[in-house]
């Protein structure tokens, strides 16, 4: 009886530490898309493949521009934390009022080494040096300067026909028990744009 409870909480202890493994970002460009399985060759070099699930959704990434952050509106800002605590922004993507909230603070991302990503509400915009803007999140708050040439996106309604071989994609997968990747969206950049995220 004690080793049946044993191998219980064992498995138990295994179940949550997969459904609480980080998700598996990948970047690339799709190689194909052959029913539920998406390749992608990977920024890294190697092709790896995805198992979208049945209801997967796409949403398509187009430009925007730094007059579209506004105050009030959600973000995400990777950057480069500077030694006077601001941050210096790789790319910023404007969510649409749907998605407020998503992943909201201030984290390691992994867009390059040491970068950080932050999803707040734009609190105040300021003109001095480039722009900056005071994002505001549930446990903080951060400076980010987003110089010009910085790259700005945003989401807009897509499907899998935008899932062509060579569009670029960022996609959040997460990594099963037996190594495989599933992911229940794929971000497509439209009309040539690499999603910078």
């Amino acid at each position: 009886m004690k080793r049946l409870l044993a191998v219980s909480l064992l498995l138990l202890y295994a179940a949550v530490a997969v459904a609480q493994a980080p998700p598996v970002r990948v970047r690339g460009k799709i190689e194909k898309l052959d029913g539920q399985m998406l390749i992608v060759k990977s920024r890294e070099g190697p092709s790896v493949t995805i198992k979208l699930i049945d209801n997967f959704t796409v949403a398509g990434v187009v430009a925007a521009s730094r007059a579209d952050i506004t105050a009030g509106k959600f973000v995400g800002v990777a950057s480069l934390p500077q030694a006077d605590g601001t941050q210096n922004a790789l790319e910023v993507l404007i969510f649409p009022d749907a998605m407020r909230g998503t992943g909201e603070g201030h984290y390691a991302w992994d867009l390059m080494p040491d970068s950080m990503m932050t999803n707040a509400t734009v609190a105040d915009v300021s003109a001095v040096g480039g722009a900056i803007f005071s994002l505001r999140y549930k446990d903080g708050e951060k400076k980010v300067l987003v110089p010009e040439g910085v790259p700005i996106v945003t989401f807009v309604p897509a499907d899998r026909s935008a899932l062509v071989p060579g569009a670029s994609v960022f996609v959040g997968t997460q990594k099963q028990p037996d190594g495989s990747l599933t992911a229940a969206r794929v971000n497509v950049g439209l009309k040539g744009l690499v999603p910078p995220m």
